[in-house]
């Protein structure tokens, strides 16, 4: 008997040394967790079944009927859907995560996991800056995506121009350093400046280096009206950088913006349809709003008017001259957005009573056309808008592809201050509620794979985003009848209603709606890929 518990000790020593999972049989086995009595959406998409989930050291140990078996803590959640936790694969956390370390407004979504560092702008040192926030403690789970604009900035500035033979190896070297000390893939913000100075080519050369680490190339498109080069070469421009650099490509939250582009969602589905067909890996995610948000700068004002920077831009608005020619520009840009009317401050610290009214309410109050209302605003300081300028037929279409992702676009924030998009609080909640119960655009199961395992898939968490034996306890757990977004444009700093329980890395993080306090978070660093066999 002495020999044989002497063998089990061992056997099980060497299990956990290899990261190897046991499966529990017996009615005397023990959970920290039980899930009883949900119906079980797993992440594949896979109809969902009814079964019990046992959860042991941070993973799934056991599904099946566990109605006997010993637990810390048994949750009875009949007439729930137990779900893995939902990945947010697009967002702009890492600015604000060390002030906001809990991710509250994520947590309470059901989301476990948030990657940082969209649109070509991250955090960085990418090592140093993933080190403190270990030290830190998170409530949720948080990866990381290395900005292109960021890396480009390191090197030469805002100077809009292509980089030099040493200048472009400089780059490289700083994308294989980012790479090696965990992030998981290298973003590009094309649209804005200084992503916008760089061509194609450029790119093409970054993205072969987070290539070869087995990163993917997440895309804020170079135009997602028409701009400059138009919504469809757009994203032809993102399909050929994925082929010529054999990386996987996530085009961020996809859509056709301002009313000459209306009804282009089927042209730009086509694209990646056929682009998958000849072998291109390429998906994309979108919120689910037609409204967008990002910085008045970056909505209205040309690019050539921000190459220098901040301080070049303001001394350009000082010389008449150049001020009427960026003036003429910029009402082009408010017209695609849909007015003035249209155009909402969402933040502006310098004058926070501005926020939540439109450009031409400011302009009415202060007795200026709106676009001059929008340079006083850009000579006091930044602001971030929200414009309402997509099709909701659009939308629709979007999201009903098999190729889509559900992403939120959001960050981190104060509750109750400003008036930011009310996807920082819904986005999750949202397509479930209204999506899946209310208007059948989605299958629950459906909703919940674009939510779950192929996001986790995309940036390399192969141990994430399933509810399976063995896999990280990652877990969410809502009521399909009443799951719903609560946040509006007009009141956004509302949690959502429906989101039962939050289980991350095994710990229970949210009962009943309720933070526990909890910090089971963790800094997610780049997993090796399964094959180095890739063509480079």
């Amino acid at each position: 008997m002495k020999l044989l518990l002497r063998r089990f000790i061992i056997f099980s020593l060497a299990s956990f040394a290899f990261g190897l999972v046991i499966p529990m049989t017996s009615a005397q086995d023990f959970y920290n967790i039980v899930i009883e009595g949900g119906r079980i959406v797993d992440g594949t998409g896979n109809p969902w079944y009814y079964g019990d989930v046992g959860i042991q050291n941070g993973r799934i140990t056991k599904i099946g009927d566990l109605k006997e078996a010993g637990t810390g803590k048994r949750l009875n959640v009949a007439n729930r859907v137990v779900a893995p936790g939902f990945v947010d694969i697009h967002n702009h956390t890492d600015t604000d995560i060390e002030k906001f370390p809990l991710a509250q407004n994520y947590m309470q979504q059901g989301v476990t996991t948030i990657v940082g560092g969209n649109c070509g702008d991250s955090i960085y040192p990418v090592g140093e800056k993933l080190a403190a926030l270990e030290r830190l403690g998170l409530g949720i789970n948080f990866t990381l995506l290395v900005g292109q604009a960021t890396i480009r900035k390191q090197v030469i500035g805002m100077a809009d121009r292509a980089p030099t033979a040493d200048e472009l190896k400089k780059m490289k070297r700083l994308v294989a350093k980012a790479m090696e000390e965990g992030a998981v893939g290298i973003s590009t913000g094309l649209y804005y400046a200084p992503g916008s100075y760089s061509k194609t080519d450029e790119v093409i050369e970054l993205a072969k280096v987070a290539a070869q680490y087995g990163g993917i190339y997440a895309s804020h498109i170079r135009d997602e009206s028409d701009y400059s080069i138009g919504l469809v070469a757009a994203v032809k421009e993102a399909i050929e950088i994925g082929e010529k650099a054999n990386i996987p490509v996530e085009i961020a939250h996809l859509k056709a913006l301002g009313k000459p582009v209306w009804g282009k969602s089927v042209e730009i589905l086509n694209l990646v349809k056929q682009a998958r067909a000849r072998g291109v890996d390429v998906t994309f995610d979108q919120y689910p709003y037609v409204a967008s948000e990002t910085s008045l700068m970056g909505s209205i004002v040309p690019r050539w008017a921000v190459a220098g920077g901040e301080a070049k831009m303001k001394e350009r608005f000082l010389d008449p001259p150049t001020k009427e020619k960026i003036k003429k520009e910029m009402l082009v840009s408010i017209d695609k957005r849909g007015g003035p009317e249209k155009l909402f401050i969402a933040t502006f610290r310098p004058d926070t009573n501005l926020e939540g009214k439109n450009l031409a309410e400011i302009g009415k109050i202060k007795g200026k056309e709106p676009v001059d209302v929008a340079i006083d605003i850009l000579l006091a300081g930044e602001a971030d808008i929200v414009s309402f300028n997509m099709l909701e037929e659009d939308l629709i279409r979007i999201m009903r592809s098999s190729f889509g992702l559900v992403a939120s676009d959001g960050s981190l924030v104060e509750f109750g201050k400003g008036v930011p998009h009310p996807r920082y609080y819904g986005t999750f909640p949202r397509v479930l509620g209204k999506y899946v119960r209310e208007e059948g655009v989605l299958s629950l199961e459906e909703a919940v794979r674009k939510m779950s395992s192929t996001p986790a898939n995309r940036v390399g968490l192969r141990d994430r985003g399933l509810i399976r034996e063995g896999m990280i306890a990652d877990i969410t757990v809502f009521n399909p009848a009443t799951v719903m977004d609560q946040a509006t444009f007009e009141k956004p700093h509302q949690y959502p209603i429906g989101i039962d329980y939050v289980i991350v890395n095994g710990q229970l993080a949210l009962s009943k709606g309720e933070w526990t306090g909890v910090r089971a978070g963790k800094v997610l660093y780049r997993q090796k890929p399964f094959s180095s066999s890739k063509k480079q």
